[in-house]
């Protein structure tokens, strides 16, 4: 399947962009399609063994519009080529000269027409009955100007009537266009009065003329159109703004020189100076010098970030200080912002299913609209009321009823809310991802580099003499190890500034610690089997090694003169905005869990610490996936936070997968959405953008609904008989134009969008409250059950098992005398061992899978 995304010229409403995909979804190999009138763009996933794309274009080009490949017309660079926001200025532009030359022919057609009515003088060649031919004529003058530089709806609607497929413009085109007719039928009555001095006749058709008519609803519609194409400018401002972060230029160094070229031309590898205050241009690592950059634009961070050798850069944001040399990794498309752009275009050109609803109307409403037109003028025929009357109600029911408001209700919604979200750094990659976000019910958290830093540290220090000197010693030794937890250890000891030593002698004892000498002392750091192995004395630090283990941290025992002479707990911290986020969360009424390989007792002190409602415990990495299903199984709407490959798979089983940005690449790739920032916050404020947009797409629909509901009964006349109400073709126009214009305001009002972060109370969780939700803690163990012989044995030691309080789930196999048993909390061994004896059989062996 090949995929392909196209712009799409010539619509002028959505009912444009259905047809276009029911002719193409007809056509074989064709596997989806949608087109977005909002973007003018269409992404059509096909079969390139049964289709090509000429065959594509060319269906498109037969119902009436153009479609334009980009890449053929080498736009290859999504961060350089042209802004959408520059098109939609050029067409507000073009939208704003129609008006002007509108409104020059239309201002003194309606005067002429409408003057006398209201007292207004005329020109005396113009005025009484024996001028109305003059009038007529003048009227007609100035009419035709107005049809031309409105030739655009008449050309798409009668296009568009005659393929069968009627759309917005086929309304504006007949009605008009009827209007038109019976005006040229009415100048001929009245030269036919008039030859024949029949005054009746010249006095029954003098003011039945329907110019003003014709030139205001065109001019009312460009007016509307312009002020939609200036609304449809502003929702483009965010791809706009990003576009417009690339320079054109870049400095690079060719021989020793420093030469300058366009963009295009630099390539991996190149070498690129970055002086201060000017933009970086491409992705690259630094290899000299400091700065500090504004990333604010793609992160959505207010604080510069500092820049020295060895830190990667992002093309687009600004060094503010400092003078560096770049290389670069990454240019053209795989810029980190030309992805960024990619991300929000696609999710700005692809529709949310509640689209589909405003679809489906927008598909049967012109038709029927051009059919109840017609009923409602033979109706009031029939019934007794004259031609203009049945004229005047049929014309009114055309204008008043185009969909654009009804079509535009999703899209311009979506296109302002994904905007907004890349502005605040939360990447949305579909409007099916923002639509299913506000239907979250549970949100499933990987643990280490999501909820806590990824990064282990020294948290605490506990040792019986002088802490820098215990420090110093500990440090130095660790420096042989590659371990992470002696690399943490090394780093704390020379972040305090202290002097380390050389070992004079080193031994790294797997599983055990570390040895070594370090000037005259022999040190030995590690587990208690590291203390027992050089015969060390434990008991004194038994207790703080337990505390810590509660509070999910790693103990080490540092020991030398052949005593422990301190303990050094490790640990991956928490985010300092996880408990929050939780808390949040929470307060919103969704249900928090936390995955993680971690043993059960490191788990249970970390969601202690943050607050999240269940924990599952000792997870590999192909199970995290397998409890998304089950949740979702159990009718939960999940979203899966994560930032690593294991995440992968998990976040593309969720219902929303949303990837931290500071992850892997293949989690980014399979996320719906991704924070370009490590807040956690940043989950919440991407939910309530969900929920906001929605909440507005929802208002859009409301109204176009009640405007169209409301407005064509009255202009059909319905309430004509009882109130003496009837809808005047301008006034319908001007409605039609108004309620377009109110749809795509509404949705600009997004831009405003803050997130509203409730009142929590983080700062006084109950651990034994906490202790007490955490019911979803898995751990699983592994027993040697001897004097089995049949499968009544095994039925025996299953139920037992199963009696235990807390077990879930239990597997037994007689062949290999295995019972694995998985349970909610930590089931103590001996209890195991007991319930067994008691049914005549033994355990053996217990581990911990």
């Amino acid at each position: 399947m090949d995929q392909k995304k196209l712009d799409i010229k010539g619509m002028t409403c959505t009912a444009c962009a259905g047809t276009i995909e029911r002719s193409l979804g007809k056509l074989e190999g064709v596997s989806e399609v949608a087109v977005n009138f909002a973007t003018e763009q269409m992404h059509i996933q096909y079969d390139e063994n049964t289709l090509n794309l000429t065959q594509i274009m060319d269906t498109v080009e037969k119902v009436g519009y153009e479609a334009i490949d980009p890449s053929a017309s080498g736009e290859t660079n999504t961060a350089h080529r042209k802004a959408p926001g520059d098109a939609a200025k050029e067409h507000a532009d073009a939208m704003f000269k129609r008006l002007i030359l509108s409104l020059f022919f239309t201002i003194p057609l309606f005067y002429l027409a409408m003057g006398p009515m209201v007292g207004l003088s005329v020109p005396s060649s113009l005025s009484g009955q024996q001028n109305l031919l003059f009038m007529a004529m003048t009227q007609f003058l100035l009419t035709l100007p107005v049809m031309m530089i409105g030739s655009q709806f008449y050309k798409t609607g009668f296009k568009t009537l005659f393929k069968g497929a009627p759309n917005m413009d086929t309304l504006i085109a007949v009605g008009t266009g009827a209007a038109f007719v019976y005006g040229i039928f009415v100048i001929y009555r009245l030269i036919y009065g008039f030859a024949y001095a029949m005054p009746s006749i010249v006095h029954h058709y003098g003011h039945d003329l329907y110019f003003e008519s014709v030139a205001v609803i065109i001019t009312l519609i460009t007016l509307g159109k312009y002020l939609e194409a200036r609304a449809k400018k502003r929702t483009s401002a965010a791809i706009q703004e990003l576009m417009a972060l690339t320079p054109d230029e870049a400095v690079i160094i060719v021989d020793g020189h420093e030469i300058t070229v366009p963009l295009e031309q630099v390539k991996v590898g190149d070498t690129l100076i970055v002086r201060p205050g000017s933009k970086i241009p491409v992705d690259g690592e630094v290899l000299s010098g400091t700065g500090a950059v504004d990333e604010s634009m793609l992160t959505g961070e207010s604080l510069p970030v500092d820049k020295a050798t060895g830190d990667q850069v992002i093309g687009g944001t600004l060094n503010q200080t400092g003078l560096f040399k770049v290389s670069a990794t990454k240019v053209g498309e795989d810029t980190t912002l030309s992805n960024i752009i990619r991300m929000v275009e696609d999710a700005q050109s692809t529709k949310a299913p509640i689209a589909k609803l405003a679809d489906q109307i927008s598909a049967y409403f012109v038709p029927a609209v051009l059919g109840i037109s017609a009923i409602a003028f033979i109706v009031w025929s029939l019934i007794g009321y004259d031609f203009e009357f049945a004229f005047r109600v049929a014309v009114s029911i055309l204008v008043i009823s185009c969909p654009c408001a009804l079509g535009l209700a999703t899209p311009t919604a979506i296109m302002v809310g994904t905007g907004k979200g890349a502005k605040q750094g939360t990447l949305i990659k579909s409007g099916e991802a923002l639509e299913r976000m506000h239907q979250v019910t549970t949100v499933v958290f990987d643990k280490t580099g999501t909820l806590t830093n990824g990064e282990v540290i020294v948290t605490d220090i506990d040792c019986k003499q002088d802490k820098q000197d215990f420090l110093r010693l500990a440090g130095s030794l660790e420096q042989g190890s590659e371990h992470p937890l002696s690399k943490a250890v090394t780093r704390y000891a020379m972040d305090q500034g202290l002097s380390l030593s050389e070992p004079k002698t080193f031994d790294n004892i797997l599983g055990h610690g570390v040895t070594g000498q370090i000037e005259s002392i022999i040190v030995h750091i590690g587990n208690h089997k590291m203390m027992k192995r050089y015969g060390i004395d434990t008991a004194d630090h038994d207790d703080i090694i337990h505390r810590f283990a509660e509070e999910g941290k790693t103990a080490v025992m540092v020991a030398y003169d052949n005593q422990v002479q301190g303990v050094i707990a490790l640990a991956d911290t928490v985010k300092k905005d996880a408990s929050e986020a939780i808390a949040q969360l929470n307060a919103m009424n969704i249900e928090t869990i936390m995955l993680t390989g971690d043993h059960q007792v490191t788990a249970k002190a970390i969601g202690k610490q943050i607050g999240v409602n269940r924990i599952y415990a000792d997870v590999l990495p192909d199970e995290k996936a397998d409890i998304v299903s089950q949740l979702q199984e159990d009718g939960s709407v999940v979203m899966m936070v994560g930032d690593g490959i294991n995440d992968a798979v998990a976040l593309v089983t969720a219902d929303i997968g949303l990837a931290i940005g500071t992850g892997t690449d293949v989690a980014i790739e399979s996320a719906d959405v991704v924070l370009m920032k490590e807040r956690l916050m940043d989950v919440i404020a991407a939910l309530q953008l969900s929920k906001a947009t929605i909440r507005n797409i929802k208002q859009n629909l409301f109204w176009a609904f009640i405007y169209n509901v409301i407005g064509i009964p009255v202009a059909a006349g319905l309430l004509y008989p009882s109130t003496g109400l009837l809808l005047n073709p301008m006034i319908a126009a001007a409605a039609m134009s108004f309620s377009s214009v109110s749809v795509v305001t509404n949705a600009l009002r997004l831009k405003g969008f803050k997130p509203r972060y409730l009142k929590t109370t983080i700062n006084n969780i109950d651990p034994t409250l906490i202790e007490s939700e955490h019911k979803e803690i898995i751990m699983k163990k592994e027993l040697i059950v001897e004097g089995m012989s049949c499968m009544h044995c095994v039925g025996r030691v299953e139920k037992t098992l199963k009696e235990l309080d807390n077990v879930t789930s239990v597997t037994v196999d007689l062949e290999s005398k295995k019972a694995v048993v998985v349970s909610s909390t930590d089931i103590a061994d001996d209890t195991f061992k007991t319930s067994i004896a008691d049914q005549g059989y033994e355990v053996t062996d217990i581990t911990v899978l």
